[in-house]
């Protein structure tokens, strides 16, 4: 099985992309958006592909053709600002989402965040982050993927 991986060089890509290295049943494919990061995945017998989760959902659809399998992982990280957040942890996992529709690409996993899906439990400094999450979560729940 082919797992496409966005936000592969992130901390929890980095163990997924080990993962399914080390496993006989799954290869994946890391979604990079730099040259650098590509070549230092393909160095350790990884293929890895260029895209962008601010592009368009065509190119991320081309990306992923020929996976069975996305998992979401990709965040803007702690130091961006609410626009990134918003940017990548939302409208990047729901253009993800979409993509994956189109490229047929039944299986999807979004790694979300712990209490995302309880507004009542959102840290009121990561207030945005957790808002992103919960509509991506949403996003993905009333899509038709599994």
């Amino acid at each position: 099985m082919k797992v496409f991986v966005a936000g592969a060089n992130g901390q929890i890509g980095r163990h997924i992309m080990k993962l399914l290295k080390d496993s006989d049943d799954y290869t994946g494919i890391a979604m990079v958006r730099s040259k650098e990061q590509a070549e230092a995945f393909r160095e350790k017998g990884i293929e890895a592909v260029l895209a962008d989760l601010e592009g368009s959902v065509d190119e991320l659809a081309e990306a992923m053709k020929g996976c069975d399998a996305v998992v979401f992982t990709a965040g803007s990280g702690g130091h961006t600002g609410a626009d990134k957040t918003l940017l990548i942890d939302l409208d990047g996992a729901v253009k993800t989402v979409e993509a994956a529709e189109l490229a047929n690409v039944n299986r999807f996993i979004m790694v979300s965040a712990f209490q995302a899906n309880n507004r009542e439990n959102w840290n009121e400094k990561i207030k945005h982050y957790y808002a992103a999450k919960h509509y991506a979560d949403k996003a993905l729940l009333q899509s038709g993927l599994t």
